[in-house]
C-alpha cells in the first residue's frame, strides 16, 4: 500500500450469552473488548456496529482530536510514553552530543513558548526579504534552485529516490507541485462543503500576510491572486486516482532531453546548482512541467513571489509564534478536519521530536516499552502467514503455473522488520540547542536534505525504515519488497501477548496480511520479486485480476458516507483488496497453525471463529468528525472503518458461518458477487 493507515484514512446476537467487562473499565486488559458491543444489533445486519456499537454511542470525539478509534486510542497512549521519555530526558544533564541531550533539548526548545513568542516571525524574516529581492522569473528560478528548503520547492519539486526500474539504485526525480489544497479538484468544484474550504485557504494565506506586515487589503488581493495561479496549475495536475498507476508515474528521459521540452525552466542548470547533477531523471508528471514551462515566462511576477512567500510562511507557521500557529490551526484542524481545539503543545512537540528525530527518540523508547517476546511472536505471525499465503497462491484457480511461480517468488523475498532498525541513524552534525526551537527545526531538516543528496551515486541501504519505532501503523513498500511493523502498533488493541490466538489472529495477523497482500494489490503487483517495476504477468492472468478487482471497486463504490458522498473505489482499490485478503489469510492461518483455531471451546460465550472476527471488526473501531470524514474520502486511498470491516467480512464465506448469515441479510452477498483475488 502505500502505508497502511489505519485511520489514513481507510452480526445472531440475541442468542450469544456474553460475559461483559465492566463498562467503566477504560481498557481491558487484554483481547477483545466485549464491552463495547451492541448486541441490540444483529451480526448478519452490520458486523461493524454490532462490534463497536455501544463504544460508539458513549464515546465523545476528543475536542483536540479529528477522530477517535482504535489507532487514536493507541496513539494517544504511546505520546504520553514519549512525554515521560522526553521531560526525564529534558531534565537529565545528558553529555552535549548524547542521544538524551539531543531529544531532550529539542522538546525544551519546542515548550519554551515564552522565547518562541519573543521571536514572532524572526526566524524567517531574512528569507522572506531574499524572496522580495527576485525581479523576474529567471531570478525566481535561481532562487529555486539555491534555497531548495526556503520555498525554493514551490514550483519545482526534485528529490532522490529509487528507480522503480532499477531499485538497487537511486535517481533524481520531479514531482508536480504548486497547490495548497487537498486536491486538484477542490479548485474547481462547486458543492457547498468545497467552497467552504477554498475560502478558509483564501482567508488564512490572507492571515498569514497580515501577521507579516502587510495591510489587509493587500494581503486579500494577495490571496486572491495565488488562489487564481494555484487553480491555473492544478489544471495542469494529476488526479490522485490517475496517480496510483506506477508506470504512469515512470517517466524516465536523458536530463538533456526533457530540458529541451522545457527549455524556459534552465533544468540543467537547475539540479545542477541543487547538487542533483544527474544523466538521468524521472519526471512523475511531466505535463506540469511542461505547462510551467509555457505560463511561468508569462506570469505576474509579484504573484509568483507572494505564492514562494505564503510557502515559507505557511511552512514555518507551526514553529513560529501563537497567531502563526493558530492561523494554521483555524484552516487545517478547524475547516478540514472539524478539529473543535488544538492539541497540548506536549502533544504536538513529542510528535514533532518523532518525525524530525526518531531514530534518537526510538531508540529510548523501545528500550522502555518494546518487549522481546513481542518480536518472538510476530516472527511467529509472520511466518504462519506467509506459509498461508504460499498455499493459496499454489491453489488459485484464475492464474496460470508461469504466473504462479513469479508470484511465490516475489512471496518468498519478503523482508519483514518488526519492532525498530538494525541500524540507528545518527543524524551526524546535528548540533541541537535548547533556546533556538526553530534553529533545531531547520538543523534536522537541512540534516535530512543532506542525506538525501548524499544517496545520489550510491547503492540503496535496504536498513533504512519507512516509519519510526513509536509509530502505530505498518507499511509495505513495493521497491524494496518489505513488511514492516514498528514497535508502536505492538500493543493492544492490535497485538496481545497475553490474549487468545483468535485476538491476535483476527487483529494484528490481519494487520500482517493486509501488507503483505498489498504486495499484489493493483499497485503492488506491477512490482517483481526485486522491487522492479515491472510487469510478470501472463496477460490472461492480468485480464482476470482486473475483472475481480472491479467487483471491488463496484461494490465500494456502493458504500454511502455523508448525505450523497460515496467511497470512491477507485482510490481505495489497493487497500479495500488489502484488507480483504488480510483477513482471509490471518484466518486460514488462525485455522491451519493454532490449536484453538481447531477446536469449538468458547470464551466469553464466543466461539473461536466469532472471536477471531471480532477482534478483525474492532480495529477498524473509529469515529471521525464530518470534515475529516470528507476529506479522507477526497483525498485518502483507505476506506472509512465500518467499511474497512463489513466490506471483507461480506466477502467471505466463514464469516457466513460463524454468524449464520443468510440471503436477505445486509451482510449478505450474493455468492457471484464475492470478491475472491487472493
Amino acid at each position: 500500500m502505500e502505508r497502511l493507515r489505519f485511520t489514513a484514512s481507510w452480526m445472531l446476537a440475541g442468542a450469544l450469552s456474553v460475559a461483559f467487562i465492566k463498562s467503566d473499565d477504560p481498557k481491558p486488559n487484554k483481547g477483545l473488548d466485549l464491552s463495547g458491543m451492541d448486541l441490540s444489533v444483529s451480526p448478519r445486519e452490520d458486523f461493524f456496529l454490532y462490534a463497536n456499537g455501544s463504544w460508539l454511542n458513549k464515546t465523545d470525539i476528543p475536542a483536540s482530536e479529528t477522530a477517535w478509534g482504535s489507532f487514536n486510542i493507541l496513539r494517544d497512549s504511546n505520546s504520553k510514553n514519549l512525554k515521560a521519555i522526553l521531560e526525564e530526558a529534558a531534565t537529565s544533564k545528558s553529555p552535549k552530543g548524547s542521544v538524551k541531550q539531543r531529544v531532550g533539548d529539542f522538546f525544551a526548545s519546542g515548550m519554551d513558548t515564552v522565547a518562541i513568542e519573543k521571536l514572532g516571525y524572526e526566524p524567517i524574516k531574512a528569507v522572506l526579504t531574499e524572496i522580495d529581492k527576485i525581479k523576474n522569473y529567471e531570478d525566481l528560478l535561481r532562487y529555486s534552485a539555491t534555497h531548495p528548503q526556503d520555498g525554493g520547492s514551490t514550483f519545482i519539486g526534485a528529490g532522490i529516490g529509487q528507480d522503480a526500474k532499477n531499485p538497487d539504485t537511486y535517481i533524481v526525480s520531479m514531482r508536480q507541485t504548486g497547490t495548497g489544497l487537498p486536491e486538484k479538484d477542490y479548485y474547481t468544484k462547486t458543492d457547498e462543503p468545497t467552497i467552504k474550504v477554498r475560502n478558509a485557504y483564501k482567508k488564512y494565506i490572507a492571515t498569514l500576510f497580515t501577521l507579516t506586515g502587510t495591510d489587509a487589503a493587500k494581503a486579500q488581493q494577495l490571496a486572491d491572486d495565488i488562489l487564481a495561479l494555484e487553480t491555473q496549475i492544478a489544471t495542469s495536475h494529476m488526479g490522485r486516482i490517475e496517480m496510483r498507476n506506477p508506470v504512469a508515474m515512470y517517466n524516465k528521459f536523458a536530463t538533456k532531453d526533457f530540458a529541451a521540452k522545457v527549455p524556459n525552466l534552465n533544468l540543467v542548470n537547475g539540479l545542477t546548482t541543487m547538487r542533483m547533477k544527474t544523466d538521468s531523471i524521472i519526471v512523475a508528471q511531466p505535463k506540469y512541467y511542461e505547462a510551467l514551462n509555457e505560463w511561468l515566462p508569462k506570469a505576474n511576477i509579484e504573484t509568483l513571489k507572494a505564492k514562494m512567500k505564503f510557502s515559507v510562511i505557511s511552512g514555518a507557521a507551526n514553529y513560529l509564534s501563537k497567531p502563526f500557529v493558530e492561523a494554521s490551526f483555524e484552516y487545517s484542524g478547524k475547516t478540514l478536519n472539524g478539529q473543535k481545539a488544538q492539541q497540548d503543545r506536549w502533544k504536538r512537540i513529542s510528535s514533532l521530536t518523532d518525525n524530525l528525530a526518531g531514530d534518537l527518540l526510538g531508540q529510548l523508547y523501545v528500550e522502555k516499552h518494546f518487549k522481546p517476546e513481542a518480536k518472538k511472536r510476530m516472527d511467529e505471525l509472520v511466518a504462519n502467514l506467509q506459509k498461508v499465503f504460499e498455499k493459496r497462491i499454489n491453489e488459485l484457480d484464475w492464474m496460470t503455473a508461469e504466473t504462479k511461480v513469479e508470484a511465490l517468488r516475489k512471496l518468498k523475498a519478503f523482508t519483514p522488520k518488526i519492532g525498530y532498525p538494525s541500524k540507528w541513524k545518527t543524524y551526524e552534525g546535528v548540533a541541537v540547542k535548547r533556546n533556538d526551537f526553530y534553529g533545531n527545526v531547520r538543523a534536522f531538516g537541512k540534516w535530512r536534505y543532506e542525506e538525501m543528496l548524499g544517496r545520489l551515486g550510491k547503492p540503496v541501504d535496504k536498513t533504512e525504515w519507512g516509519m519510526t519505532p513509536p509509530t502505530v501503523n505498518a507499511y509495505y513498500s513495493p521497491l524494496r519488497n518489505e513488511i514492516a511493523f514498528p514497535a508502536g502498533i505492538l500493543q493492544w488493541p492490535f497485538f496481545d501477548p497475553e490474549a487468545d490466538d483468535a485476538f491476535n489472529y483476527g487483529a494484528i495477523g490481519a494487520v500482517i496480511g493486509h501488507e503483505m497482500t498489498h504486495g499484489f494489490d493493483d499497485q503492488g503487483r506491477q512490482y517483481n520479486y526485486m522491487g522492479m517495476l515491472k510487469n510478470w504477468w501472463k496477460k490472461d492472468d492480468n485480464d482476470q485480476f482486473k475483472q475481480r478487482a472491479q467487483v471491488v471497486i463496484d461494490q465500494y463504490d456502493g458504500f454511502t458516507v455523508l448525505d450523497n458522498l460515496h467511497v470512491k473505489g477507485q482510490l481505495t482499490l489497493g487497500e479495500n483488496i488489502a484488507d480483504i485478503g488480510g483477513l482471509s489469510v490471518a484466518y486460514e492461518a488462525f485455522k491451519t497453525f493454532t490449536k484453538q483455531g481447531k477446536g469449538n471451546e468458547k470464551i466469553d460465550g464466543f466461539t473461536p471463529e466469532q472471536r477471531f472476527f471480532l477482534a478483525f471488526g474492532q480495529i477498524w473501531r473509529a469515529k471521525l468528525r464530518d470534515e475529516a470524514l470528507r476529506l479522507r474520502v477526497n483525498t485518502d486511498p483507505h476506506s472509512p472503518g465500518q467499511f474497512r470491516a463489513n466490506g471483507p467480512l461480506s466477502n467471505f464465506e466463514p464469516f457466513y458461518k460463524a454468524f449464520g448469515v443468510q440471503p436477505g441479510d445486509k451482510m449478505y452477498r450474493p455468492e457471484a458477487n464475492r470478491v475472491k483475488i487472493w
